[in-house]
């Protein structure tokens, strides 16, 4: 696992990408639309994001966002919890405590984009046979509406080893999804993969960048932004309306999106050509 990082920098605002795996995986079981002849169609763009068999690459990852004086770690990738769709990786933590000047301890904020188990397997770590908080300076940040969501359904049991253990030790803040973190940093509502799914905007000095989350699993949505995550998505329908909303918002305009599950270059805008979109990726 090479040790380089990719880093961003939106005006006062600095963003890490710090990874723990990248996967190649059936494009069936995560984005089942994807057909043989969109691959031929999109292969100029869209060919770096597959493997030369066809398989979608996925890459788990944190973003460390580093603002003015707050240190924000967003999402907390697989962990090492057993039998996990997308195994993890003991070594994340010395990457990430290479990419953090101070380490896991300088991390004032963990911020989930939503529950499922690829996003929050670090939250904790087992030390000495007790589980404790990996970040232990952070307050753990978590939409209200998702927690709620996650105490009705949690079909992938992150609950016991990612959450509850946080809310015991009381270093949980629930919020809104529309949540302002920081005058530079919000969170923007993405519902519909999961309901308090959130993506995360940054704006400074006349810069704009959004951390998607799972509104888009892969660079192809920009262009096909009707396939869905299925079965993944709680709520297909509404996922595929927030996508399309989300790439409105986000097309042709000045803004760097950076993709929770995109493979490097992972950071890219959206742009029109004709009558379609594609993702234009930047170094």
């Amino acid at each position: 696992m090479a040790e380089t990082h990719l880093h961003w920098r939106i005006g006062d605002v600095e963003v890490t990408r710090v990874e723990e795996r990248i996967h190649g995986v059936p494009r069936d079981t995560l984005v089942p639309g994807i057909t043989d002849a969109h691959l031929a169609e999109h292969a100029e763009w869209a060919s770096p994001y597959f493997s030369r068999s066809g398989r979608m690459l996925v890459s788990v990852h944190s973003f460390v966002v580093r603002d003015v004086d707050r240190t924000l770690l967003v999402d907390t990738c697989s962990g090492v919890e057993p039998e996990r769709p997308l195994p993890g990786d003991p070594a994340f933590l010395e990457r990430l405590e290479k990419a953090i000047p101070g380490g896991a301890e300088a991390v004032d904020t963990v911020l989930c984009t939503h529950l499922h188990f690829d996003h929050v397997g670090w939250n904790t770590r087992v030390v000495d046979g007790t589980r404790v908080p990996t970040f232990p300076n952070a307050r753990y940040l978590f939409a209200r509406v998702e927690l709620e969501s996650l105490d009705e359904d949690d079909h992938a049991g992150v609950r016991s080893p990612a959450v509850a253990p946080l809310l015991e030790a009381g270093l949980v803040d629930l919020v809104e999804t529309d949540a302002v973190l920081t005058p530079r940093i919000r969170l923007v509502p993405t519902p519909g993969h999961t309901p308090g799914h959130v993506s995360v905007a940054i704006e400074s000095r006349g810069e704009r960048g959004v951390i998607t989350g799972d509104v888009l699993h892969t660079p192809l949505q920009v262009a096909l932004p009707e396939l869905t995550a299925s079965p993944f998505d709680a709520d297909p329908d509404a996922a595929t309306r927030t996508r399309g909303r989300f790439l409105d918002a986000h097309a042709d305009v000045d803004c760097l999106l950076l993709g929770t599950h995109f493979p490097p270059p992972t950071a890219g805008r959206v742009r029109t050509r004709g009558r379609g979109r594609y993702f234009a990726a930047e170094e």
